[in-house]
């Protein structure tokens, strides 16, 4: 009995000890009440938002040690099978309808207008090229391409005057825009469908020459070292100046 009583005494003792002291409770209990905090903080700044809200601005409005990293990634786990999830876009974050309840939206949806082929495939070769010039893009199709074709897609959003070629005449450069990213559903660039992906939708052909590849287009806004930023006069002169811009530099 007495050896018994002992060898109990010692399992409950081998079982109490690994404890975890006070203090350590506490401070796991206040870590776990932050993260839930800076959650419930980041999920109200997307929530709000219209548009795609910047890492840079969540860090921002985020208390100082923040992890948004962490956060992002825990977010993004606790809206996975739910109506909308947490989608990255271009260094961006948003909330967006889950990719298999779409079709619930799209009597909502408004199309403003339907591109031409033409232009679809201008939008497909500054994707894939960027940064392109429209004589590039030209080379590339094997045709002129308008300066209307380029007014629409500049009109939807999706493409953007990024800058001038270091050349002789310095042609604009043309680049996409976030707008495009989300509205194709893609995180960055890099996502473009590849070879495989466009051969199985039936955008290439199943005979390419040997040395044929699909570009991958570099992301980022940053102008390349081919590229130049516009001048004051470039702007004014392709328009980009904001309402009132150059007559408050002339004042």
């Amino acid at each position: 009995m007495g050896n018994s009583s002992k060898a109990m005494s010692e399992r409950e003792e081998a079982t109490i000890l690994p404890f975890t002291p006070a203090g350590t409770i506490g401070r796991q209990e206040g870590e776990a009440r932050d993260l839930r905090d800076q959650l419930r903080m980041v999920e109200a700044i997307l929530f709000a938002s219209a548009e795609p809200v910047s890492e840079k601005l969540l860090a921002d409005r985020l208390p100082d040690g923040a992890d948004l990293a962490v956060l992002m990634s825990e977010l993004q786990q606790a809206y996975v099978g739910r109506g909308v999830n947490v989608v990255k876009i271009a260094g961006n974050w948003a909330f967006r309808t889950a990719d298999d309840l779409g079709f619930l939206l799209q009597k909502d949806a408004v199309e403003v207008r339907k591109l031409s082929r033409a232009a679809l495939e201008v939008l497909a070769t500054i994707a894939y090229h960027q940064p392109v010039t429209r004589a590039e893009v030209e080379e590339v199709r094997g045709v002129a391409t308008s300066k209307g074709t380029l007014d629409v897609l500049l009109e939807t959003g999706w493409v953007r005057m990024r800058g001038r070629r270091k050349t002789p005449g310095r042609p604009v450069t043309y680049g996409t825009t976030d707008a495009f990213l989300d509205h194709f559903g893609l995180s960055e660039l890099r996502d473009l469908p590849g070879m495989d992906e466009l051969k199985g939708a039936g955008l290439l052909s199943s005979q390419l020459p040997m040395n044929f590849q699909v570009p991958l287009p570099a992301d980022g806004d940053d102008l390349t070292e081919e590229e130049e930023p516009f001048t004051p006069d470039d702007l004014e002169e392709l328009g980009l100046l904001p309402p009132g811009g150059a007559g408050d530099d002339e004042a």
